[in-house]
């Protein structure tokens, strides 16, 4: 028979914890999730902004007030870059789905690549609806 010792044992810690390392493809993935639940945000946003204006000129000056306010400009700022990096990460989801760009070199090279385009395009976006004078 064997002895149980009186305190509590150490316990093992998970699989995932002690063999996987943190690498550029998996903040990809997680990134992937968060911009798709944050695009469904954006469809909220969007609903919201045919509400305001459908409710009439007072309705659709405030809700446009409050997209315009810092924190307003911040969350369409962020909806863009969302959108960028979902379009890119799905594309590249298209040419994994048919066996290229697998490996771990060109894995890890396109996940940079993806948030340096969605930045990149979003400041694009913005600087030249600054440019024209869509936003002010």
């Amino acid at each position: 028979m064997t002895q149980a010792s009186p305190g509590a044992r150490e316990r093992p810690m998970s699989p995932h914890l002690q063999v996987w390392r943190w690498h550029v493809t998996m903040l990809t993935s997680i990134l992937h999730r968060m911009t798709g639940v944050g695009l469904y945000v954006g469809a909220l946003i969007g609903a919201g902004w045919a509400l305001a204006l459908a409710s009439g000129p007072d309705a659709y000056h405030g809700y446009m007030s409050l997209l315009a306010s810092p924190l307003g400009r911040l969350v369409l700022f962020g909806l863009t870059v969302a959108l960028f990096y979902h379009l890119a990460n799905g594309l590249r989801h298209l040419v994994w789905d048919s066996g290229k760009g697998l490996d771990i070199k060109t894995a890890n090279f396109s996940s940079i690549l993806i948030i340096a385009f969605a930045l990149a395009a979003s400041v694009a976006v913005w600087a030249i609806a600054f440019s024209i004078g869509a936003v002010k």
